[in-house]
């Protein structure tokens, strides 16, 4: 009986200290992982705009034929933060054919394209930079879009809800 009573209580003692091991090592909740979606038949991923995403894309993106990568020129800060969307645009290199075009989500976008030569074109505010980018089959590939420090962010930018509040607020005045 006493035996069993040590036993239940040791029990319960290693859950406990279970529970609050993992309970402070484990974040409260896990991010979900940026959905994969589709564009002209062409898988993609965007993503990265906290730290964990971040690293979780750079993490994966050895698994995905194309990375394509946006950013602002300047401090590492001002690379890593890449608030907007923008187009992008991959074509076939020789032929001009249009392969896919979405809307980044991220700093990073992670695409399934077949081995081949593409243009990729990315326009943000009316700026549009290219760069080739080849694909080998097995072999990931990466294409880098930095945009100049001195571009005006905040015209691409979606306003944000205390701004809109702001001006609202102003206006009313």
């Amino acid at each position: 009986m006493k035996s069993m009573r040590l036993s239940r209580s040791l029990a319960a003692i290693a859950t406990c200290g279970t529970t609050a091991f993992l309970g402070a090592t484990l974040p409260a909740h896990a991010a979900p992982n940026p959905p994969i979606q589709t564009a002209q038949g062409v898988e993609y991923m965007c993503g990265g705009s906290n730290k964990d995403e971040a690293a979780f894309m750079q993490m994966v993106s050895p698994r995905w034929a194309a990375t394509i990568e946006l950013g602002i020129n300047g401090s590492p800060a001002q690379r890593a933060s890449f608030p907007a969307r923008a187009k992008v645009e991959v074509r076939e290199r020789y032929t001009g054919r249009a392969i896919m075009e979405a809307l980044s989500q991220g700093p990073y976008m992670l695409a399934r394209l077949d081995p081949g030569a593409y243009e990729v074109n990315v326009t943000l505010g009316g700026l549009t930079l290219t760069q080739p980018l080849v694909v080998f089959a097995g072999i990931p590939s990466k294409a880098t879009f930095m945009w100049p420090s001195n571009f005006d962010m905040a015209s691409v930018l979606p306003p944000q809800p205390e701004t809109q509040a702001m001006a609202q607020t102003s206006a009313a005045r």
